[in-house]
């Protein structure tokens, strides 16, 4: 019973990293090697995302339609609206950069590990949270970033222009096509390195938070923040959890799925991927992705 109350270990070593970047940040020269060294990662990161996922999902996601536009119609559309109607609702008790950063982990596309094994755990539809979770993630690569762009924006610093549009197609779709090309001859590779990939991907994430809270403390966006605005992030993310289980919940019924396919739209479309957001604040955000990372950062699960 006590080992079910301590956290998963991944969320322990993400607090941890968080816990360095604060504690011993990098300044200066040291920066800029860090985020070089985070960037060839998420790179590699999204080249085996690519080369994973098989071709075939995609073809059995095109074969149900209702489900997969119910997970992608909540994550995508609802969670997002959530995540900005909570900033309008708290904005004034938050720091701007802690409400960004609530709308943008609402904006984030689902885990994929956590939405398979807490499906399989309820007796949901494993293989429909398998496609969906796949799905989300190749979609939230376009997605996000245009979300950040309509429902952020230049209120907090951003701007989806050339320069951004090229980063993320460097950093995030090249990769990921590559990863998809090569998969014919490295693919059961990857299937037989399971294990070791996995370690690595986790490796990026740790790396890519490290990096931007350290970034966060050198540049001093980090200083605003006191014990209350800590306790009132802890409120307002307790109310978007909320919101996403109850309302993905509510919403399968609305569209009459059975038992097994409701448990799938929860889990696949109501958690958020922190393997996703880490690298891709990283791109979007610069050094203040350390702050905008903290919401997404304290309710994440395992990619």
């Amino acid at each position: 019973m006590f080992l079910r109350l301590i956290p998963d270990r991944f969320v322990l070593m993400l607090l941890g990293a968080i816990l360095l970047g604060w504690l011993l940040p990098v300044h200066g020269r040291g920066l800029t090697v860090a985020q070089n060294v985070s960037f060839i990662s998420i790179f590699a990161l999204f080249f085996l995302h690519g080369l994973r996922l098989p071709r075939q999902e995609v073809v059995k996601a095109a074969k149900a339609m209702k489900m997969q536009s119910a997970m992608l119609g909540f994550t995508f559309i609802a969670m997002p609206l959530a995540g900005i109607a909570l900033a309008y609702g708290f904005g004034w008790m938050l720091p701007a950069g802690l409400l960004t950063g609530l709308i943008y982990c609402a904006m984030l596309p689902s885990t994929v590990q956590s939405a398979i094994s807490y499906s399989s755990l309820a007796g949901g539809n494993v293989a429909a949270s398998v496609v969906g979770a796949a799905v989300s993630n190749l979609a939230g690569i376009i997605l996000t970033p245009l979300l950040v762009a309509l429902g952020i924006g230049a209120a907090s610093g951003v701007e989806i222009g050339g320069d951004t549009i090229l980063r993320i197609a460097t950093m995030l779709l090249l990769p990921f096509a590559l990863g998809q090309a090569v998969q014919t001859w490295l693919g059961e590779w990857a299937l037989r390195q399971k294990a070791m990939l996995s370690f690595f991907d986790r490796q990026v994430i740790l790396i890519a938070v490290y990096v931007a809270f350290a970034g966060a403390v050198s540049s001093g966006n980090l200083s605003v923040l006191d014990g209350r605005d800590l306790l009132v992030l802890s409120v307002v993310l307790a109310l978007l959890l909320a919101f996403a289980f109850a309302g993905a919940w509510g919403f399968g019924e609305v569209l009459r799925l059975d038992r097994a396919d409701r448990i799938s739209l929860v889990f696949a479309s109501a958690h958020k991927s922190i393997a996703t957001g880490a690298p891709m604040a990283a791109i979007l955000f610069g050094s203040a992705a350390g702050l905008i990372l903290l919401p997404a950062s304290c309710i994440t699960w395992r990619s």
